[in-house]
């Protein structure tokens, strides 16, 4: 990289107000992650066409790609945090080690997931919670799925490296051109071309594929981005440790998320086809409005692991508070326009079933009346990463989805029934937030504590 743009970027992450900087790089990434939340409702939506036993495959194969974005995100956001930190301290050379060792590391993890996926087809989808008539539908689709798992994995880590080196646009272009070439796709495959369930299986492949290429493209073209070689690709376990120290928070808050969705999908299944697909359903909306909150912390995250490597922890903590504002006034908004329009919502996608509406409606309202918490939450998360508290980060990162999540779904559904299966998600983001609040309280006062020592030894 050269000299004028290691200096460009420096100043911008370390000088620049933080209310300039953050909506700067997170403008990118928050379309980039609309752009994959509409692909996947739009996955959805065409789908569900095709009756609700289709429409249940997407929720069910959605788990097996969670997993996949699962070790990604691990991998990416682990190296990504350590990259940001290492040039915010100036040592380029080692962060260069780290760009290679997470992109070869990924593609030989998703050259596995792919050959498992291939051989183990019909017995992957049932244990994640496929019924049996749901089963045929989810088999066609995942098959594409797992053939592109390698690029898939390899995408999202060189998002998340673009993204901690301040290069959000670059990652946006590669995104956004794989999500509007599946939304293209999907109709021609799965209707003009008769494959069903498997048309947008297949478009969901290829535009991974095209992303992936994309990406790379722009890694290895731009003289401001960490290129990715294999002369760069030394292994060591110290490396490996860090990556795994900082990535495990991602890996445990996708990981468990993908578990909960097995567990939800069972015990759907219980209540039918119609339970399977509403569930599924209000899964994809919700990850909608939330994509604009992930899209928006994640331009948070450059600025605050550059800043705390450059021992500048008042600025992360303005940072923090800002980021923390601005997602729960937009979760507020958008969850409000969205409370009034629920039952609409949910008609759109299988107008014909009365009782998905029914079933989705319910789950949907309940929701959005504590998404807004989701505001802090997700800041809590995605702060106590970045500046390398990954113990906390795990723990917060896990409770949402699946230190409560998970039990309640095994209690509450017994008591209540349905309700309870609808309830589950709203009750565990209550809790979740005041674990949260706990634990990054106690990062901030650290935090303070480091600030003032570090004033203590300036002339």
């Amino acid at each position: 990289m050269k000299e004028k743009d290691t200096a460009s970027r420096n100043e911008q992450m370390l000088n620049l107000p933080v209310e300039v900087v953050i909506p700067k790089l997170a403008a990118p990434t928050i379309v980039s992650m609309l752009i994959t939340s509409i692909y996947n409702m739009a996955d959805t939506f065409f789908v569900s066409q095709l009756g609700t036993s289709a429409s249940g495959a997407v929720g069910i194969v959605y788990s097996a790609m969670a997993m996949i974005q699962a070790f990604a995100f691990m991998i990416g956001m682990g190296a990504g945090n350590n990259i940001s930190r290492l040039l915010g301290g100036g040592k380029t050379e080692e962060a260069k080690r780290y760009a290679s060792v997470a992109w070869f590391t990924g593609f030989a993890l998703g050259c596995v997931v792919a050959a498992l996926g291939m051989t183990q087809m019909e017995q992957i989808v049932m244990l994640l919670g496929s019924t049996e008539t749901i089963a045929p539908y989810a088999v066609d689709y995942a098959r594409y799925i797992f053939l592109a798992a390698p690029f898939m994995m390899c995408s999202f880590i060189m998002n998340n490296l673009l993204r901690f080196q301040g290069l959000a646009s670059y990652a946006m272009v590669g995104i956004t051109t794989g999500g509007i070439l599946n939304m293209v796709f999907d109709p021609i495959l799965i209707f003009g071309f008769g494959m069903g369930t498997a048309g947008a299986g297949a478009a969901t492949g290829f535009s991974q594929f095209v992303s992936f290429c994309i990406l790379l493209f722009m890694c290895n073209t731009h003289k401001d981005a960490i290129h990715i070689t294999p002369r760069n690709y030394k292994p060591s376990f110290r490396i490996y440790g860090r990556i795994l120290y900082t990535g495990v928070p991602s890996l445990a808050r996708q990981g468990i998320a993908s578990v909960s969705s097995v567990m939800l999908n069972s015990i759907a299944g219980q209540y039918g086809d119609a339970a399977v697909a509403a569930m599924s359903i209000v899964s994809r909306f919700t990850m909608f409005i939330n994509s604009v909150i992930v899209g928006f912390g994640q331009g948070f995250q450059p600025v605050c692991a550059f800043n705390f490597g450059a021992k500048q922890y008042d600025r992360v903590k303005k940072a923090f508070w800002f980021c923390v504002k601005v997602a729960t006034a937009a979760l507020i908004v958008l969850c409000g326009i969205s409370l009034l329009f629920s039952g609409n919502i949910i008609a759109l996608f299988r107008k014909d079933d009365a009782e998905v509406i029914a079933i989705g409606t319910f789950a949907l309202r309940a929701q959005l009346i504590t998404m807004p918490l989701w505001g802090y939450y997700t800041m809590c998360n995605m702060f106590s990463q970045s500046i390398g508290y990954g113990v906390r980060a795990s723990i917060i990162s896990c409770a949402r989805q699946g230190l409560f999540l998970i039990p309640v779904l095994a209690i509450l559904p017994r008591i209540l029934g349905l309700r309870g299966l609808q309830l589950a998600q709203p009750l565990s983001d209550i809790l979740a937030f005041f674990l949260a609040f706990v634990l990054t309280r106690g990062i901030l006062k650290e935090l303070d504590r480091k600030g003032m020592a570090e004033a203590a030894k300036r002339p």
